[in-house]
């Protein structure tokens, strides 16, 4: 089994991909006007707007309603990529230390989901991460 894409349901679709873009650098691929995605090397992020819950069943999925999922990326400098960020973004937390070995700053999105940005600092939060 491969995890293929983590995918959040959006009130509006355009505000949230043109953060998302702005936050990987990287143009999201629409593959309908009510669906696009952003791929990394890593994984990609789905973006769906509200009108797509109807697709699966109705009232399976809010927007604006997560208060479980933390997105998670990699970055290589969080104390630049927060800098890069802070002025536009609902700030949770600045660049911290994690008792797990990362350096790690959250904000929200435009619609409240948490994003964490994270660079490994120890040694064994580098090693945990170069064998991914």
């Amino acid at each position: 089994m491969k995890l293929a894409s983590t995918r959040l349901i959006a009130a509006d679709i355009k505000k949230v991909v043109s953060f998302y873009e702005a936050l990987t650098g990287q143009k999201a691929e629409w593959l309908a006007p009510v669906f696009a995605e952003i791929v990394t090397p890593a994984a990609a992020l789905a973006i769906g707007s509200a009108e797509t819950v109807a697709l699966f069943k109705e009232g399976s999925a809010e927007p604006r309603a997560n208060r479980s999922l933390i997105i998670e990326f990699q970055v290589d400098d969080v104390d630049r990529d927060f800098l890069r960020l802070k002025d536009w973004a609902d700030i949770v937390h600045e660049p911290k230390m994690m008792p797990w070995g990362n350096k790690a700053a959250q904000l929200r999105d435009p619609e409240g989901t948490l994003v964490s940005l994270y660079t490994p600092v120890t040694d064994a939060a580098k090693q945990r991460f170069a064998t991914r």
